[in-house]
């Protein structure tokens, strides 16, 4: 049976999301400032996990080692973060700025760099590190082209978008050791 599709998988992709939208849900019960969500937001928001919790299992279950795991989890956790604060606030200025719209392109290079390597580890990490790149590159092509409302201000847009570029990198990292480990890019992955 495919590791992806047994009970404990599939549950875990099922309960992981409605446990963490059990937060905004008590905080809307508790009536705290800022949470006003609508079912939409949590359908969304839980399809959103859905898929992050998802995808690391399916990675996760080709993984030839536990840095591999990592990597895919830091890589898992750091593009849900991303499209959850930018669907949420935005990163820059406000969530309706549109050079906010070239983060999902940070997330569509990922995946398009995740599948040209197969998986592979070596590849993996070459495909994150283009991630961070592109991460890096997205608040200096808005201030060049658009200069967008960069509100809180361009040090703490910069600040919060470096925290990212390092999440990538890192899993670049962690997936750089695990192809080392295994012996390297060449090495068909488990199916």
């Amino acid at each position: 049976m495919n590791p992806i599709m047994n009970k404990k998988h599939f549950l875990s992709v099922l309960l992981v999301p409605s446990c963490i939208l059990m937060i905004p849900a008590a905080a809307m019960l508790l009536k705290a400032e800022g949470w006003a969500w609508t079912a939409a937001d949590f359908v969304v928001m839980w399809v959103l996990i859905a898929s992050a919790v998802a995808a690391y299992k399916f990675v996760a279950s080709k993984a030839p080692n536990r840095a591999y795991r990592w990597a895919a989890g830091v890589a898992a956790v750091t593009g849900l973060v991303l499209l959850w604060m930018n669907g949420a606030v935005g990163l820059i200025g406000s969530e309706n700025n549109p050079a906010n719209l070239m983060y999902v392109g940070v997330l569509a290079i990922g995946l398009t760099g995740a599948a040209i390597a197969r998986l592979r580890p070596l590849g993996m990490a070459r495909a994150l590190f283009v991630t961070a790149v592109a991460q890096f590159l997205v608040p200096v092509i808005a201030l060049i082209v658009w200069q967008p409302d960069f509100s809180p201000g361009v040090v703490q847009v910069f600040a919060l978008n470096f925290g990212f570029v390092l999440m990538f990198a890192g899993s670049a990292l962690l997936f750089r050791h695990a192809g080392t480990k295994s012996g390297g890019a060449g090495m068909p992955m488990p199916v």
